[in-house]
């Protein structure tokens, strides 16, 4: 055979060769190549399935007691499961089995819900929450639930359909309202080992109490008002009607043997009300005494009655999670009846002819009109034990309550602290004055620039120094206090009871 001939030969036979390969595999793939799944976890392969829809199938049938407690259909592979679908002629596969009873040892099976990612600003301090629910219509609900805890649920739906009555004589609108956190919602899956809100009863619960435990609860007796339980529970009425809402006011009727919550609210949310109010005020009347000298030293009797003064006041209001923010701006006010003084005569001659203090005679701190946004009472779970009087506005004076001694003042702080701030002692800038015979006041939370030191002789109505809103404040006012001893050491009084 020509040497052409052998060439021409293993030229054909390769082509022959190769066209048979070719057709070799051509039929193996379209023969025998499978689309299967590799299935992860967490981004460690588990094993390759044949089906999906098996393992899923498998996954729902399965854990039919998750189905069960929260009512769903449908119970989906964990967090971090991950499926990919490929083609292979390898038939070393893993049954859905298999890789079921893997999964199930590793990690929570998941369901369908939503995500809630609450997020603070920056002066909370707090981290980021998230909750979960299994519908979206549970969160609204709760949501509704602790906005009407705090807001008249008529006066909120009128705020939103922009149906408010306009005032016209006397009256509040509600001006603006948001939450000071940002929330967002969006549809997940959830693992079942998570905490997933199922009623929106017990959601509104932990957004108010900021618990998921049973809230303390007290059964009413005979006698029984809701002042009274309040007090007794550390709770001021305002408190306790945010935490019973089902009744209006604190003179609403008790039933015997009903159950009440007296757990303090600690709301996870911050909700901002800005109301503008036009109401009539009381304003507190002077006591003055003046000495006959015709009557014997033993006579003593109210000459003049006072009457207290009333003021139409037109302000705007913050109010935070239903309390009333410390700094009140007064916008206008008119006067309705002037105050007039009470005049006390007594028999005989004052001393070296001057007028006296005795215990029982005071002056007003501040000027008028004002507001009192904080009694002598409980508030956030301590007692209030002063008046915080606000309203005429930061920088306005403070006035000597009564004549007597500065013994003790603050100025280190700034002018403008926040809730819960240290600075002296918590109450900031600050003036105590002696009165003698064991009489004290205090004047809290002022301007820096106070006007008096220690061992200065003051005389009632001088002014010591400057609303502010220093130390423990969330708003420009003064903490008037009263007390029986030096102020935290003795005795604190209601500060009305001097001047009523």
């Amino acid at each position: 055979m020509k040497k052409s001939d052998v060439t021409k030969t293993i030229i054909l036979t390769l082509i022959i060769g190769v066209f048979m390969l070719s057709v070799g595999l051509a039929t193996r793939d379209f023969d025998y190549a499978k689309t299967v799944y590799q299935v992860y976890l967490n981004g460690n392969k588990l094993g390759i399935i044949e089906s999906k829809d098996e393992l899923y199938a498998l996954i729902n049938e399965e854990q039919k007691e998750i189905k069960e407690n929260y009512h769903v259909e449908n119970v989906y592979p964990p967090n971090g499961f991950v499926i990919n679908e490929y083609n292979t002629y390898d038939d070393n596969l893993t049954t859905a089995k298999d890789i079921y009873e893997t999964i199930k040892g590793q990690e929570d099976f998941t369901i369908e819900g939503y995500t809630i990612k609450i997020k603070f600003n920056d002066d909370s301090k707090k981290e980021d929450l998230v909750l979960y629910v299994l519908d979206e219509e549970i969160f609204k609900k709760a949501l509704l639930s602790v906005i009407t805890a705090f807001v008249n649920r008529d006066d909120f739906y009128a705020y939103i359909n922009n149906e408010q009555t306009p005032i016209s004589d006397v009256g509040s609108i509600i001006e603006d309202m948001y939450f000071e956190e940002t929330i967002t919602i969006k549809p997940s899956f959830i693992s079942v080992n998570e905490k997933i809100y199922t009623d929106a009863i017990e959601l509104s619960q932990y957004l108010l109490f900021g618990s998921n435990t049973p809230n303390e609860q007290y059964i009413v007796k005979k006698g029984d008002t809701i002042s009274s339980i309040s007090s007794a529970n550390k709770l001021n009425t305002q408190e306790f009607l945010i935490a019973n809402p089902t009744y209006k006011d604190e003179n609403s009727i008790l039933t015997i043997n009903d159950k009440v919550n007296i757990t303090l609210i600690n709301p996870i949310l911050t909700l901002v009300e800005s109301v503008h109010t036009i109401s009539d005020e009381e304003q507190n009347y002077e006591t003055e005494t003046v000495y006959d000298s015709l009557k014997s030293v033993s006579f003593s009797e109210v000459t003049q009655t006072g009457i207290t003064g009333i003021e139409r006041i037109s302000k705007t209001t913050k109010i935070v999670n239903g309390e009333q923010n410390q700094g009140v701006d007064s916008i206008s006010s008119v006067t309705i009846r002037e105050a007039q003084k009470e005049i006390v005569t007594k028999g005989g001659f004052p001393p070296k002819g001057h007028y006296v203090d005795n215990g029982k005679v005071w002056g007003w701190p501040t000027n008028r009109p004002y507001i009192i946004t904080t009694g002598f009472e409980w508030r956030w779970g301590d007692f209030h034990n002063a008046l915080d009087i606000s309203g005429t506005g930061m920088g306005s004076p403070i006035y000597a309550s009564r004549g007597g001694t500065v013994v003790e003042i603050n100025n280190t702080c700034a002018n403008v602290g926040s809730y819960r701030n240290s600075c002296g002692r918590t109450y900031g800038n600050f003036v105590i004055i002696s009165h003698g015979e064991n009489y004290y006041t205090m004047y809290a939370h002022l301007l820096q620039n106070v006007e008096v030191n220690p061992g200065d002789t003051v005389t009632r109505g001088q002014v010591i120094g400057y609303m502010g809103s220093s130390g423990s404040s969330t708003g420009a006012h003064l903490h008037f206090g009263v007390s029986k001893g030096y102020p935290d050491q003795g005795s604190w009084l209601n500060p009305w009871s001097v001047f009523r």
